[in-house]
């Protein structure tokens, strides 16, 4: 049965939002998707979606695309306008979600970020957080860790192409991974059962593995070794910057603690694992 009354997605054309366009339309729901760019316009349609063009920090174009909109799906992103711009972001839609009187939000920000970890990109969408629960709207809050798909970005595939991926995690340090499919799914299931979701923070982990015995998977499934070289911490700020060193020396320090066991218990969320993801991905399969 299709949903008479449609979902705004932002960020439909990206990681998540678009993770969460795909499980929303797969379930019969009516999704539009928030895009800035006209020139995406025609993908979004031919899959399925209605559009509305606008920008998480452009208050009349929110107003215009929250039209009609009682559910509504928020990511935010510092990584191409900054920090402040991530604020911003949130700031100014959940206030055009207010005005509209938008019934469920659901906001995608990070694991630990109530933690103090003191990783800038983790503080925005603290701040994000805390503003969603001064204003009332009713929210579920996402909150996931390091994604599975990154072994297949550009930072990361092209040393893992040449056999050896160097981070500066230690290689006996568990780190905690999500599917970007498992976050749509939970979106998805949210907005589907907003009675056991709304008011609810759900912190999103499917496996837990050493980037060691990460890699060891990887070199199983595309017959190739791929070694693990831990970096030393000056030569990651020099490669990745201040902010993503922070982030890697949190890992090793601290990092995040998802009850996998009991998320699944919970909620009965199938979440996907290391190995059954890198069974089917298109870059796995580009790296035979």
């Amino acid at each position: 049965m299709v949903e008479s009354s449609a979902i705004l997605v932002a960020g439909a054309t990206g990681q998540q939002g678009g993770a969460v366009a795909r499980n929303l339309l797969k379930r019969g729901f009516r999704v539009r998707a928030l895009t800035r760019n006209p020139g995406q316009v025609s993908e979004l349609k031919k899959a399925g979606m209605e559009v509305a063009l606008g920008n998480l920090t452009d208050r009349p174009s929110l107003d215009e695309a929250l039209y009609g909109i009682k559910r509504f799906f928020l990511v935010t992103t510092p990584f191409e306008k900054g920090m402040e711009t991530e604020v911003q972001q949130g700031v100014t839609a959940v206030k055009a979600a207010t005005a509209a009187g938008v019934e469920h939000l659901v906001y995608t920000s990070v694991a630990s970020v109530d933690r103090a970890t003191g990783i800038p990109h983790f503080e925005t969408k603290w701040k994000v957080e805390q503003h969603i629960r001064k204003s009332g709207v009713p929210a579920t809050i996402l909150r996931p860790v390091f994604f599975m798909e990154n072994f297949g970005s550009s930072w990361l595939l092209p040393s893992i192409r040449n056999g050896t991926l160097a981070l500066p995690v230690h290689p006996n340090r568990p780190l905690q991974m999500i599917a970007l499919n498992d976050i749509g799914e939970v979106a998805a299931t949210a907005f589907a059962n907003p009675r056991d979701y709304l008011g609810q923070v759900l912190e999103l982990a499917g496996d837990e593995k050493t980037l060691p015995d990460t890699l060891k998977l990887l070199s199983k499934r595309i017959g190739k070794p791929i070694l693990y070289e831990q970096m030393p911490d000056e030569r990651s700020e020099k490669m990745f910057g201040k902010e993503i060193a922070t982030m890697f020396r949190w890992f090793n320090n601290v990092g995040y603690d998802v009850d996998i066991a009991s998320l699944r218990r919970r909620y009965g969320i199938v979440l996907t694992r290391f190995e059954d993801l890198i069974a089917g991905a298109s870059w796995v399969e580009s790296l035979k």
